[in-house]
């Protein structure tokens, strides 16, 4: 687990508030969830057969006997939440989360044991026009960002009782090449073949080359549904590549999966993944309800936006102010307040320090403009402005400063 410091911190604000904006434009409303759940909730919802439950969940026995989790991934707790207040009784919802998630992992570049998602979820649509959407807002979230160079990667699960037949297809499969599977795969094929798709392991990657594919499994809705997914895309203009090895690593999926990867992030290459979820809601004690949704691995979404310099300049402060003398300083409160209140970032000098120094301080704050008040400028009601960037510097009256202050931080953005 690591900490996050304020230079740390420009660029998960920076994508923290495109997020929110983005969710807002497509209807989506905010969730804020415990990080502690019962044990159980996990277990029935990721699977008891899946790694998260089995080797990397943060369990334990509170002082009541309860046998508690940190959540691994938020999509549980969001169901948990929804059923608990009774809010999918005949009711489409649409909202969104952020905050840490934790599992026992080895650490790596780009994956913490605590580690930090956004996403969104949805309830009450079982069209593939939701799929779409979900798929359509991290496009837009992308665009915001000024994010370019990632890839969407698209394929379909099917539905439970499609997946019956395929499953037996794969684990033929994988039972007349056991040899070529390595002791991670020979687990999940007696417990969860589709994941093996999914394994790292060359031998391994190699052998699914030629294994059976969804497509060919499918019932009749869910295909269709899944050629309105890609027709939807099509229309949009948002490019895609069917990749059939992509499985998810939650049992919950269901019919459409989608994840968003780049290739500068060496091999933790994806920056987000959803789908749909459409029994999740029943299997955790509600009625059935179409879901679908995503998260955003923010760590490694950050990374990319920082190597891609998509960060720079945006923890500048506006404006710092120098003052000279107690009626300097005086002033310069006003001055600052006035400046807040109209939505200027303003750092006050604090302390008997000289001009100089003062200025080397404004310098080192990262702040466009320095507004100094000294003896002169008392005199005359006046206030000079230095541009940090280039040092020019003039004179304003106080009376038009704000006016000259917002002018010129609007039209350098």
């Amino acid at each position: 687990m690591n900490d996050q410091l304020p230079d740390d911190l420009t660029c998960w604000q920076y994508l923290e508030h495109a997020a929110s904006v983005v969710f807002k434009q497509f209807g989506y409303h905010e969730i804020r969830l415990p990080v502690v759940e019962k044990t159980e909730l996990f277990a029935r919802s990721i699977g008891q057969a899946t790694d998260i439950v089995e080797k990397e969940m943060y369990t334990f026995l509170d002082r009541n006997g309860d046998q508690l989790s940190l959540r691994p991934e938020a999509t549980a707790g969001v169901v948990r939440a929804m059923l608990q207040h009774g809010l999918l009784h005949n009711a489409i919802q649409r909202v969104w989360y952020t905050g840490p998630m934790f599992r026992h992992e080895r650490p790596q570049k780009g994956r913490y044991r605590q580690f930090h998602q956004i996403g969104v979820e949805a309830y009450g649509m079982a069209e593939a026009e939701l799929d779409v959407e979900v798929i359509s807002m991290t496009s837009q979230l992308w665009r915001k960002l000024g994010l370019t160079g990632v890839k969407l990667e698209i394929n379909t699960l099917g539905s439970p009782e499609s997946r019956v037949e395929y499953r037996e297809a794969l684990v033929e499969y994988y039972q007349a090449n056991r040899d070529s599977l390595d002791a991670d795969s020979l687990r999940r094929l007696e417990t969860n073949p589709l994941r093996i798709l999914d394994s790292k392991d060359k031998a391994v990657i190699e052998l699914n080359k030629s294994a059976p594919d969804v497509i060919e499994y499918l019932d009749d809705a869910s295909r269709e549904h899944f050629e309105r997914v890609q027709l939807l895309l099509e229309k949009l203009g948002i490019s895609y590549i069917r990749n059939p090895k992509l499985v998810r690593g939650l049992d919950y999926y269901s019919r459409t999966v989608f994840e968003w990867t780049t290739d500068k992030l060496g091999t933790q290459n994806a920056i987000c993944g959803g789908g749909r979820y459409d029994s999740l809601v029943e299997k955790l004690g509600g009625k059935s309800t179409p879901a679908a949704g995503f998260a955003i691995g923010m760590e490694r979404l950050v990374e990319l936006l920082t190597i891609e310099k998509l960060c720079q300049n945006r923890k500048r402060q506006d404006v710092y102010i120098v003052q000279t003398s107690e009626a300097a300083l005086e002033i310069g409160l006003s001055l600052a307040m006035e400046m807040r209140d109209a939505g200027i970032s303003v750092i006050s000098n604090i302390g008997s320090t000289g001009f100089k120094s003062q200025l080397k301080k404004a310098d080192r704050s990262g702040a466009r403009l320095a507004l100094i008040i000294g003896e002169n400028e008392l005199q005359t009601n006046t206030v000079t402005i230095k541009l940090l960037d280039n040092g020019k510097q003039y004179t304003v009256s106080i009376e038009n400063l704000l006016t000259d202050v917002s002018s010129y931080l609007e039209n350098t953005e």
